[in-house]
C-alpha cells in the first residue's frame, strides 16, 4: 500500500503518516521513486500508533511493539590478486622514495660539512696572515720615519692638460 491508502485507512492525512514514520524512526520500505511502500505488518504497526494517540498519549510517549529493523549482511572484503600486487608495488615505491629522500639529505649534509671545513681553513689562513701583518707592523713602528723625499704626494693637485678640440671629421671618422 502507498501512503495515501494507509492515510485513508487510518482516517488521517498523508503528511501525518509520514510524520509518524519519521518521528518514531520506523524503518519502512521505499519504492524506486522514494515513496513509502507499506506491508500488512507496517499497517498494523501504524494502527497501534494511531490507537495510542487516540488514547491520549503524546507522540514521544508512544512505544512501538514491533519496530522493524533492517538486517544487513556485511560482506567480507575479498582481495583479488591484482589488488594485492598493486598494494605491494605501492609499498615498494614508498620505500624507494624514502630511501632516495634519505640519500639526498645525506648528500646535502656532506656538502655542507665540506663547505664548513673550507670556511674554517680560510678563517685559519686569514688569522695567520693577520698575525703576520701585525708582527711586521709592530717591527715597522720601531724604525724612524722615512725622509720626506720618498713620500708620495697624493694630496697635491696635478696640473690638467688642455685637451685639443677635435674637428668635425675626426669625430665622425676617428
Amino acid at each position: 500500500m502507498n501512503t495515501t491508502n494507509v492515510a485513508q485507512l487510518l482516517n488521517v492525512s498523508k503528511s501525518t503518516v509520514q510524520r509518524w514514520v519519521k518521528q518514531l524512526d520506523l524503518q519502512m520500505k521505499r519504492n524506486e521513486l522514494g515513496h513509502y511502500s507499506f506491508s500488512e505488518n507496517d499497517v498494523a504497526l501504524l494502527t497501534q500508533v494511531h490507537e495510542q494517540l487516540q488514547a491520549g498519549k503524546n507522540l514521544q510517549e508512544i512505544s512501538v511493539i514491533s519496530k522493524k529493523r533492517r538486517n544487513g549482511i556485511v560482506k567480507k572484503e575479498e582481495k583479488d590478486h591484482r589488488t594485492i600486487e598493486l598494494l605491494k608495488r605501492i609499498d615498494e615505491l614508498e620505500l624507494r622514495i624514502n630511501r632516495k629522500a634519505d640519500d639526498v639529505v645525506s648528500y646535502q649534509l656532506l656538502q655542507h660539512r665540506q663547505e664548513m671545513e673550507e670556511l674554517q681553513k680560510q678563517i685559519t689562513s686569514l688569522n695567520e696572515r693577520m698575525s703576520a701583518l701585525e708582527a711586521t707592523a709592530s717591527t715597522l713602528q720601531n724604525f724612524p720615519p722615512p725622509p720626506q723625499d720618498t713620500l708620495l704626494l697624493l694630496d697635491q693637485e696635478i696640473p690638467e692638460k688642455k685637451l685639443k678640440r677635435k674637428s668635425f671629421f675626426t669625430m665622425l671618422f676617428g
